[in-house]
Parts: structure tokens; C-alpha cells; sequence
């Protein structure tokens, strides 16, 4: 009798939402994690919407990319269900995004941020480098005054030709890796999570 291979069961996120303290009030916050769970889990991961949107942007790029780490996407202050802070502003959202992390007692975590959320992400890795392992970045706008940045980071860039607003992020961002993406779309994350996901989960996953 020939002996058939061990079937892996397909790893299954679980989803949730919740809410948390920030010093602004509270964030809401749409969550994935590894149904496995457990200490081999990679890098806590935060995704950090557009001003325009909220954490709904990642609601389904959540589960594709939460199968081998935990991943919080907050309403930034004053977007969604979180409350206001007294402007918005890239400091302001950067310091709720760092006290959802001491919140969770997290040491260390990686960074996807989409226009304004890259913004944000660029702020956080500046202010705090030891906090932030590393950036994932999309469409990101000029952030006025920022320091270069050490972590190392991958850039999707999304709409190419004159005017791309990522080309700046040469300047700020010593150790990046830009990718050219073939299509474009202002709602990227819920029309192609999956595509999205393999190069980031593959960058994310490298060790340093």
C-alpha cells in the first residue's frame, strides 16, 4: 500500500475589532492573528489606513497577511470609531499608534503605511527607531522637515511617471527597496489583497 502525504490544514486567521486607550481617547482597532498563535510568531505588524479612509481599507488584506504574525490595523485619531485628537497631523497619529504599542507591551514592530498612514509610519520610525523594525510603504506624501530614516524598508510604488509623490522618499529612506507595481488603483488593498501580500509578507519575513 502505497502511504499518502500528511495533509497540512490551511492556516486560519481569526479577525476581530476592538478598542483601546490612546492618549487622545480611544482607537478603535480591527485585528488578524495566526489561529496557531504562539512565541514563533514573525514581527507584530501595524497597518496604517489613508486620511480619507480607515482601518475598513485592510478589512480584507487583514486575513492574507496575518497567517504567520499579528497584525493591528487602528482608526487613526479622528477617522472611523476613534476619537479625535486635537489636529490631525502625522506627530499626532504617530504618538496613538505609539501608545497602541506600549498598550500591547510590544517591543518591536514592522510598519505598513498607505498615504497619510505612510506619512505616519515615517514620522513613528523617526521618532522611535528602536520601536520600529521596518517600513512597508504606499503612495507616500513629502512629510516637510523629516529626517532620514535608518530602518529598512520596501516601497510599493503605485503610480509611476512625472508627479509620483514616492520619489521623494529617496532622500529620507537610506535602505530601500522600490518596487514598480503594474496597475494602480485608489482602492488597492480590498481589489488585490493577495497580490499585495506576497511581496510584503516576503520582506517582512527575511531575517535581519
Amino acid at each position: 500500500m502505497v502511504k499518502q502525504p500528511k495533509l497540512t490544514a490551511p492556516v486560519t486567521v481569526r479577525t476581530r475589532r476592538a478598542y483601546f486607550d490612546c492618549r487622545f481617547g480611544q482607537l478603535h482597532v480591527r485585528t488578524g492573528f495566526p489561529a496557531t498563535g504562539g512565541f514563533d510568531e514573525g514581527v507584530t505588524l501595524f497597518c496604517l489606513h489613508p486620511s480619507e479612509g480607515s482601518s475598513r481599507v485592510f478589512e480584507k488584506f487583514l486575513p492574507e497577511i496575518a497567517d504567520d504574525r499579528s497584525v493591528y490595523a487602528p482608526d487613526l485619531p479622528g477617522c472611523g470609531e476613534s476619537d479625535a485628537a486635537p489636529a490631525m497631523s502625522f506627530e499626532h497619529a504617530a504618538n496613538a499608534v505609539a501608545d497602541l504599542a506600549a498598550d500591547l507591551r510590544l517591543r518591536q514592530i514592522d510598519l505598513l503605511g498607505f498615504r497619510f498612514g505612510g506619512g505616519t509610519a515615517l514620522t513613528l520610525a523617526a521618532q522611535r527607531p528602536n520601536l520600529v523594525r521596518r517600513l512597508v510603504l504606499v503612495g507616500v506624501p513629502p512629510v516637510n522637515g523629516l529626517a532620514p530614516v535608518s530602518q529598512e524598508a520596501l516601497v510599493l510604488r503605485v503610480k509611476l511617471g512625472p508627479g509620483d509623490e514616492s520619489q521623494w522618499t529617496k532622500g529620507v529612506l537610506t535602505r530601500a527597496k522600490i518596487v514598480d507595481l503594474n496597475e494602480y488603483s485608489s482602492d488597492m488593498f480590498e481589489a488585490a489583497p493577495k497580490t499585495l501580500a506576497k511581496p510584503i509578507a516576503a520582506f517582512l519575513a527575511v531575517k535581519a
